[in-house]
């Protein structure tokens, strides 16, 4: 947690920060990944299964943005990381928009904040060690941020009733 400077998420995406702070996009060894996944209170396998890496020939690898699948739906998957939920919403508004990223969110209201703090601590990190790309991904969700949350109210949270039928 000091190392995240006080940030801390659910377990998946805390490996993911500490991985990408480790390697970057970069494939690691998996000795390193399953010792830092075990610190986390995770697994390299249940971070594979939540959909955030993949683990092949010895070498594990953070999923890019553009890495992860179109037709992700949030209420379908049960086991969403923040990391996963970031990464689905910069691939939406890259690919789509910002009303493409509304509808993801309207289908997970109550990871925004989570998703945002991410965002913001990720775009932090990324300046402090040049990366310039990927800060700008992470900058422009944020920036966007406002206009998503429009776009997620006009698509409508899904799980929810919006009349009622008497």
């Amino acid at each position: 947690d000091q190392a995240l400077g006080g940030e801390n998420f659910d377990v998946d995406t805390n490996f993911c920060l500490g991985w990408f702070q480790e390697v970057g996009w970069s494939a690691g060894i998996y000795g390193q990944a399953d010792v830092l996944a075990r610190a986390k209170g995770t697994s390299v396998e249940a971070c594979r299964k939540a959909g955030v890496l993949t683990d092949d020939g010895g070498k594990v690898m953070l999923l890019k943005s553009a890495d992860y699948p179109v037709d992700w739906d949030p209420r379908e998957d049960n086991r969403t990381p923040v990391w996963e939920a970031l990464h689905q919403l910069i691939r939406a508004l890259t690919q789509g928009g910002e009303s493409a990223a509304g509808v993801l969110l309207a289908g997970m209201p109550e990871r925004g904040g989570d998703i945002r703090r991410l965002a913001f601590w990720l775009y932090t990190l990324c300046e402090r060690k040049g990366w310039a790309e990927d800060a700008r991904n992470y900058n422009e969700l944020v920036t966007a941020w406002h206009d998503i949350g429009a776009a997620s109210l006009d698509a409508g949270e899904l799980h929810t009733q919006t009349s009622l039928d008497i």
